[in-house]
């Protein structure tokens, strides 16, 4: 069993996983929050790899993407913090990028050195299954999941080929849109997930809009994971005195989503 699937494994226990762009605001803000969010209840952690045109990102994820690459983050440098990472922290680590820094790289060798820096999932937001074939492959060689995603307005027929494709679990978009921040959850949501779950046999975790401590409770009594990135690039903005706030919020998630009704 892999190290994804043993998070999903465990009786009773819904996924917190969170997302952080890498390099922002510093690399060393990076090396220093990972540890702070697997300390505090964090399951699996999604390393962003910055990128000049995250189209499925809001603006909060937008900026901090911009920074980082003003700070001169790349692929190799994401690699190289991966590496770091996963000595110090237990819990699995995953990158979410876009496909074109992965093609220029070369698929192959980046699935590669993504298993030798520790990585054990990948989520690449505009890679649609039809065209996954190569990369399925070559992650599957490593041993690294390829996760793919799903929105409100996919068809029984594309959550299919979801099913049938994505490994580790499926990544279920709360809303149509980008990520960020949002002040209430969809409606339609828990139908969506029920739809999902009636097809797919894998875990289903839901991110894109969740910001509250309530909003991850209502999350985990429908799915199997909450994910949560633009709340935690926000508290990251004002590093100094962050930390603390952040852990506070990290800590009130887990016990959120740990108190819920299924």
């Amino acid at each position: 069993m892999n190290q994804i699937a043993s998070v999903f494994r465990r009786p009773g226990h819904k996924a917190l996983i969170a997302y952080v762009t890498v390099g922002y605001p510093s690399i060393e803000a990076t090396l220093e929050v990972v540890p702070i969010l697997a300390g505090n209840g964090c399951d699996i952690v999604e390393l962003g790899i910055p990128f000049s045109d995250p189209l499925a990102d809001g603006a909060t994820i937008q900026k901090a993407s911009f920074q980082a690459l003003q700070n001169g983050v790349t692929p190799l440098i994401c690699l190289d913090i991966a590496a770091q990472l996963s000595r110090r922290v237990s819990i699995p680590l995953m990158f979410m990028t876009y496909f074109n820094p992965v093609l220029s790289y070369g698929l192959e060798k980046f699935s590669r050195d993504c298993a030798s820096a520790g990585i054990h999932g990948l989520i690449v937001p505009d890679l649609p299954p039809e065209e996954g074939t190569e990369l399925e492959a070559a992650t599957r060689k490593h041993g690294i999941d390829l996760v793919y995603l799903l929105a409100p307005t996919s068809t029984d027929e594309r959550i299919h080929l979801v099913a049938s494709q994505s490994r580790g679990f499926i990544y279920l978009v709360s809303i149509t849109g980008v990520t960020g921040a949002r002040n209430a959850l969809s409606p339609d949501l828990g139908a969506f997930v029920a739809r999902v779950k009636k097809i797919a046999s894998q875990p289903v975790c839901v991110g894109f809009g969740i910001s509250t401590p309530e909003q991850a409770r209502q999350v985990a009594e429908i799915a199997d994971g909450v994910i949560v990135g633009s709340r935690i690039i926000q508290l990251m903005e004002t590093r100094n005195e962050a930390m603390t706030e952040l852990s506070d919020f990290i800590r009130d998630l887990r016990s959120a989503i740990d108190s819920r009704r299924d």
